[in-house]
């Protein structure tokens, strides 16, 4: 079902057990997926919705770069773009949307790369996945890294809990210091990290409340992300106490670009479930 939200043309999927989720054609990004009566993804209220600038929350695609990592805009150009959408499909009360995005003039200002992307998001019952596939269709190889910067909502980033990441390789990037990750991962304050990738899906505990969160091998690592009270006070479309309700958890491929020869195809994506 087609509708605007601020302004905005969406698409509305449903699924046969009456769980929705909001998709923005700007960015192709999932601005809401309800479960359960129960709103999954966290969105600013103070988000921008003027078809130019990124929208703070849901499920952002960060390509073809991840945050500055290189000359492009921060976290790339996609998730500020216009796609064109495909009509849904339903099939056993899953839905599905696929969502594309090809070079242009635009694109090829910022970076002079041919390409196709598409992104699928499909809904079941208590289930949200998201899947980016591109295709280098030009005549030279290129690079690119990626990220699905998903806004988690939870009641209190303060009892919140993430499980699975115990073991894993750990990049503190507020730190700037390099580690093992021992045990579950709690918040106090700013929390920006990059691990690698687990081979199981991890657990987001928030009070009751319990989401599986699991990520294709293609993403070879995990972000996890809160601005904390202090960072969250400069962000000017972050309410001052956004960073009390947001957790994001991020399947990415940043550590190491894609490299893509011409006519070859990279896919990977990300699984929410709740429990």
């Amino acid at each position: 079902m087609d509708e605007t939200f601020h302004g905005q043309p969406c698409i509305r999927l449903r699924a046969g057990n009456g769980d929705t989720a909001l998709v923005a054609l700007h960015g192709a990004q999932v601005l809401s997926w309800v479960s359960g009566g129960r709103e999954r993804l966290y969105l600013s209220p103070q988000a921008v919705f003027d078809g130019q600038a990124a929208i703070r929350g849901g499920i952002p695609l960060c390509f073809p770069q991840f945050n500055q990592r290189g000359p492009l805009p921060k976290h790339g150009f996609a998730r500020n773009l216009a796609w064109r959408a495909d009509g849904v499909q339903t099939e056993a009360g899953a839905t599905r949307q696929a969502l594309h995005l090809v070079d242009d003039a635009r694109t090829r200002d910022w970076w002079p790369q041919a390409f196709a992307a598409r992104v699928d998001v499909g809904l079941s019952a208590g289930g949200l996945r998201v899947d980016c596939t591109v295709r280098n269709s030009g005549a030279v190889a290129w690079g690119f890294t990626i990220a699905l910067h998903s806004y988690l909502r939870v009641d209190d980033i303060a009892q919140a809990r993430l499980q699975g990441l115990d073991g894993r390789a750990r990049w503190d990037a507020v730190q700037d210091v390099r580690g093992t990750q021992h045990g579950s991962i709690t918040f106090a304050g700013e929390y920006d990290s990059v691990f690698a990738a687990a081979p199981a899906p991890l657990q987001l505990h928030d009070g009751v409340h319990r989401l599986e969160i699991a990520q294709s091998p293609a993403m070879g690592q995990t972000v996890v992300w809160n601005p904390g009270a202090a960072l969250c006070a400069r962000l000017p479309d972050m309410p001052a106490d956004g960073h009390a309700h947001m957790l994001c958890v991020e399947a990415a491929q940043i550590d190491t670009p894609v490299v893509l020869a011409p006519g070859a195809t990279w896919s990977g994506g990300q699984c929410l479930r709740v429990l």
